[in-house]
């Protein structure tokens, strides 16, 4: 065991369940994604499932724990429909009369509306009816990042009390794939739904975004898992008796811009990172 591969099972115990396999592997090519973007503090960790293999970039900083910001909406979102404070993506919370500058929040919105829109003020409300007591009995429960809800309990995902790491990210979107996690299945399977964001031939990206602002920078976030199929021809003694293979890749994005920084769509440029590294291993593109 090499003394890299010892040093992210002692940091990382809770992704990383074993290292005798040693399928762990550094990327440091990586940073010609963000170098290209003049992101200085990035971090990307994906976890390739059907090879059982963890690839990384910047360990200090996929172990270093950041708000979590609009990311927490998945979090939020499976605590709800398990309570039944939603019972289900349909739920309709009203408009509160106030005018935003995002002119899609100035109306009702279910819940997979909100979701897809990263409506603040609608799991602002959620956050309210599920209370302190029921929200940190999960966050305890879950072992989510440092499960803190400080004073608030409408902004705590945003006012820099909770915090969790990339990697802690990715262990947690991969109990929520596998049904892991403290919820009923039903529960997990909405919310995975509600994750769906393009989907082109048998190509399928889920994630949740989250931008943080803080005093001196911003921390934007993408997180979730991608799926694809692809076809192969099996031995006819195979266990897997049709032509389809499934792959499936988790991933957590993370980085940091000063907050003056407005030189590029920091939106768009989470998401073609994201697909670059993905295209590094062949699962961004329907076959």
């Amino acid at each position: 065991m090499t003394r890299q591969v010892l040093l992210i099972c002692l940091l990382c115990p809770f992704l990383f369940l074993s290292c005798r396999d040693a399928r762990i592997k550094e990327h440091s090519d990586w940073a010609k994604y963000f170098d290209a973007y003049g992101i200085k503090n990035a971090g990307f960790i994906l976890r390739d499932q059907a090879h059982d293999a963890v690839h990384y970039y910047n360990l200090a900083h996929d172990t270093t724990h950041y708000l979590p910001a609009s990311t927490f909406k998945i979090f939020n979102s499976l605590v709800a429909l398990e309570l039944g404070i939603a019972p289900d993506d349909k739920f309709l919370i009203k408009w509160d009369g106030v005018v935003r500058e995002r002119a899609e929040l100035n109306k009702d919105l279910s819940m997979r509306e909100a979701f897809k829109i990263s409506a603040f003020p609608y799991y602002q409300e959620l956050a309210r009816r599920i209370g302190r007591v029921q929200m940190q009995h999960y966050l305890d429960t879950v072992k989510y990042g440092n499960r803190m809800i400080g004073k608030n309990i409408d902004q705590f995902w945003i006012d820099n009390s909770l915090q969790i790491s990339a990697d802690e990210q990715l262990g947690f979107i991969k109990r929520l794939y596998f049904n892991e996690l403290p919820f009923s299945e039903r529960t997990q399977r909405i919310v995975r739904s509600m994750m769906l964001q393009e989907e082109n031939g048998n190509f399928k990206l889920y994630y949740k975004t989250g931008w943080g602002k803080l005093a001196d920078k911003q921390v934007i976030w993408i997180v979730g898992f991608a799926e694809y199929q692809e076809h192969v021809k099996e031995n006819k003694e195979s266990m897997n008796k049709t032509d389809l293979r499934n792959y499936v890749y988790f991933f957590a994005e993370n980085f940091e811009i000063p907050n003056s920084d407005t030189s590029h769509d920091w939106f768009a440029v989470r998401l073609d990172i994201l697909h670059k590294i993905l295209a590094d291993f062949g699962a961004n593109k329907p076959k």
